[in-house]
């Protein structure tokens, strides 16, 4: 079904009524630290994230080959891990409701001094995702590995 309506320029614009919907999307996902909820359907063009992070618990050191993510603390205390100009990887407390932008090639990670919760807004998850350090022991995530594990997240 197509709706016209008018535009603020004064034209007319077409959308597809059909892809409207009023129904809350979630999903869980365990991880060994905590888990993540995502808020925004799969074929939504960028991708929010709630993560909740138990105290004494860490994400993976890591660098993704194009996904950008900014990431704010919203509760708790927590340190980034993020890699500066020089390459230099920098510890630095998260201040409450502030975004870190992370950069394709940039390594990082989160550490929670407390239990934390955090919100990572993104592009959707493509290309790899490199774990140079990872406390659970996972190796690196590709496309191909993420489409069978999506497989399985609950709606």
């Amino acid at each position: 079904m197509r709706n016209t309506m008018k535009s603020a320029s004064g034209g007319t614009e077409q959308f597809d009524t059909s892809k409207y919907s009023i129904i809350p999307f979630q999903k869980r996902v365990d991880k060994p630290w905590g888990h993540e909820i995502i808020y925004t359907p799969d074929d939504a063009p960028a991708v929010g994230k709630i993560l909740y992070v138990n105290a004494g618990k860490r994400l993976s050191l890591q660098y993704h080959d194009e996904k950008v993510e900014t990431l704010c603390l919203i509760k708790g205390r927590a340190i980034m891990t993020l890699s500066d100009a020089a390459g230099e990887q920098q510890e630095i407390q998260m201040e409450l409701e502030k975004g870190y932008f992370v950069r394709p090639g940039q390594i990082h990670r989160i550490s929670a001094i407390t239990d934390i919760i955090f919100i990572e807004s993104s592009t959707p998850e493509t290309g790899n995702t490199f774990r140079l350090e990872d406390d659970s022991k996972r190796a690196d995530e590709t496309e191909i590995m993420r489409q069978s594990v999506n497989r399985g997240w609950k709606k």
